[in-house]
């Protein structure tokens, strides 16, 4: 890990992933945002403009915090045990530590 952010939010992904509080890819990640499941919606540093933007626009919809993160698709599969460029976080303590860890 080339950043302390970088290493601080892969240690808290691991530990929510740990925990059972994320939920991967795109589609499920919608779907729990709708469902009012989620606190905020990690994104990869390398995920697609249209991904983002998508992303982006059901977040701002359900008022749901947005995170772009340091950590490429495979790192994010690294620590989740699925490569995706989309994750959202089940827990309201978990995200308040991304959210502290990228300043939003």
């Amino acid at each position: 890990m080339n950043s302390e952010k970088k290493r601080k939010t892969a240690d808290l992904l691991t530990i929510c992933n740990k925990a059972g509080k994320t939920v991967k890819g795109f589609d499920s990640v919608s779907e729990a945002v709708k469902n009012g499941k989620v606190f905020c919606v990690l994104t990869a540093c390398d995920a697609s403009a249209k991904t983002v933007k998508e992303a982006a626009f059901i977040c701002e919809r359900y008022e749901v915090k947005l995170i772009g993160t340091e950590l490429t698709k495979d790192e994010l599969g690294k620590f989740c045990g699925k490569q995706t460029a989309v994750i959202a976080v089940t827990d309201k303590g978990f995200a308040d530590g991304f959210g502290r860890i990228s300043g939003k």
